[in-house]
């Protein structure tokens, strides 16, 4: 059955890995995910729109896991290990841990086919109640727990892998008038 999975990686190195990783594997076989993030960031003065990792460190596989893929993807370079959760070290057997298709749905919602979470606008009222109007997280309010109207960022809470992580993402406010 084809899961998605969490590699670790060396931090900084995602997108080499995936070259990699596209290099052994046909687009039939594995996909890779490398989610990011659209932010607008003050440099010198200026206000510029940067790309960053979501998750630093880890790169999304969507694969059927066996142990031949297994050792394929564990020979690649820069790989550290695949991301198993609770008790699997214990056991001298292979684990393979998949994320929960719920968690995934979110981040594949998030990025779009382009891997990358652009800005959503959203109105603020006078009553600090968030409506989003359009973009990535529309229909996600519910995930959103802060807005920095002065840096046009949310921190939005994301469930994977069994915990709660929060990302900052790119935001549009628009302001009353």
């Amino acid at each position: 059955m084809v899961n998605w999975y969490a590699l670790f990686v060396e931090s900084g190195k995602e997108d080499l890995v995936q070259k990699h990783l596209h290099l052994k594997f046909d687009q039939y076989t594995l996909r890779t995910l490398v989610p990011k993030r659209k932010i607008p960031e003050k440099q010198q003065g200026m206000v510029k729109h940067v790309f960053k990792k979501m998750f630093p460190g880890y790169i999304f596989i969507q694969t059927e896991m066996n142990s031949v893929i297994y050792n394929d993807i564990k020979s690649t370079p820069r790989i550290y290990k695949l991301v198993n959760i609770g008790n699997v070290y214990e056991s001298k057997e292979i684990h393979f841990s998949s994320i929960d298709l719920e968690e995934m749905d979110v981040i594949l919602k998030l990025v779009g086919p382009e891997g990358c979470i652009d800005y959503s606008t959203v109105h603020i009222d006078k009553n600090s109640k968030v409506t989003v109007i359009s973009g990535p997280l529309k229909g996600l309010e519910g995930i959103i727990k802060k807005i920095d109207r002065h840096k046009n960022r949310a921190k939005i809470v994301i469930n994977l892998l069994q915990q709660n992580l929060t990302v900052d993402v790119g935001i549009e406010v628009l302001r009353e008038l």
